[in-house]
């Protein structure tokens, strides 16, 4: 394989329109999410935290773990769990730290390959089977197989990259991904897809390559703008569409290296996880959410404004005894969740419920 722009560019100029549509409707609702710093921190903070045991219970289970999300909550709290297996608890503890760490400190963390094998160190460091190749490529062949719900293998999704060519393959990968990233010629969504496709048909760790799939997938979405990320579970919705995930891999892997190259299966699926998960994210802060997404004070300027036909700021912080600055903030954030509509402009401007 060489990763030149050219191959890479053939297999992804071609995206139906189709895909393009979803691609669209992503991004649409990407703006449409208001960041955690303007809305209420609290609950921002517990979504997260749900979301921290969702996303660890359902990538392990993937990978064939026991623990459901009441089990990994537990452990995560330090309470005793003696009949399970030390190694899925080994690895629950590995996955949720590293993922809270990719939640909080996303914008600090380089995508390279020390980065990536330094993520995969701590996504194993507690699991001591895997001690010899915690961040080190596989030295031994391996193959990507579809395990059932009690952890065992049915079967052989695709043949992996031999170990000899790993290190190159990741190298030539990694490079391209990041030239992509900085020419802005390619959508981020279709880098970050392609990228993960290659990565688990390279299959570069011994183990734990399906998870940090996934793990990279947050971390690139995040850098990539993608905010809603940390409050919707990606990985819970890929277990419940586990069966379409492996064949999207091997429609498309199957392809890779010959003359017919494609990549549409793959990126049909991922597309619509993510686009599924941009419609959770918006949910949150739908009209029937609202009351649990605003603080206590912008919660009172909404409310005001859900009584009244219109107001001006002044009125609202008048009736509502909040201090024009909040008033402000509370406002802009009405704005953007489309909750209510400006009127007028300068001194003369009101706001309506829409």
């Amino acid at each position: 394989m060489a990763y030149n722009m050219s191959e890479i560019n053939k297999r992804i100029q071609n995206i139906p329109q189709n895909l393009w549509n979803i691609i669209n409707q992503i991004d649409e609702l990407k703006g449409r999410w208001v960041g955690g710093a303007s809305l209420n921190p609290q609950i921002l903070t517990r979504l997260k935290k749900s979301v921290l045991v969702t996303s660890t219970g359902a990538s392990t289970r993937i990978e064939g773990s026991q623990l459901s999300d009441e089990d990994v909550d537990k452990l995560m709290r330090g309470l005793s769990m003696q009949k399970f297996k030390n190694r899925d608890k080994q690895e629950v503890q590995g996955y949720y730290e590293l993922l809270e760490n990719i939640f909080s400190s996303h914008r600090k963390i380089s995508f390279s390959e020390g980065s990536i094998q330094h993520l995969h160190r701590e996504l194993l460091k507690y699991v001591e089977k895997d001690a010899l190749h915690r961040g080190n490529y596989k030295k031994t062949e391996n193959q990507v197989e579809m395990i059932d719900e009690t952890g065992k293998s049915v079967a052989v999704v695709f043949a992996t990259t031999p170990a000899w060519l790993t290190s190159k393959e990741m190298q030539e990968l990694i490079e391209w991904t990041q030239a992509a990233f900085v020419e802005k010629k390619t959508h981020p969504l279709v880098i970050i897809a392609n990228f993960i496709v290659e990565f688990l048909k390279i299959h570069p760790f011994q183990d734990g390559n399906g998870r940090m799939s996934r793990i990279l997938t947050n971390l690139l979405m995040l850098q990539m703008g993608y905010e809603y990320v940390p409050y919707v579970s990606h990985e819970k919705l890929i277990e419940n569409n586990k069966a379409e995930y492996y064949i999207a891999l091997r429609h498309s892997q199957k392809t890779f290296r010959t003359e017919t190259e494609d990549v549409s299966a793959w990126l049909e699926f991922f597309l619509n996880i993510s686009l599924a998960q941009a419609r959770e994210a918006l949910t949150l802060i739908s009209k029937e959410n609202i009351e649990k997404l605003l603080s206590p004070k912008q919660l009172a300027v909404w409310a005001f404004l859900s009584s009244t036909e219109e107001a001006t700021p002044g009125d609202i912080s008048k009736a509502t005894g909040v201090a024009r600055a909040t008033v402000s903030q509370a406002i802009d954030i009405l704005l953007r969740l489309k909750k209510v509509e400006r009127i007028g402009q300068g001194r003369t401007t009101r706001y309506k419920k829409i």
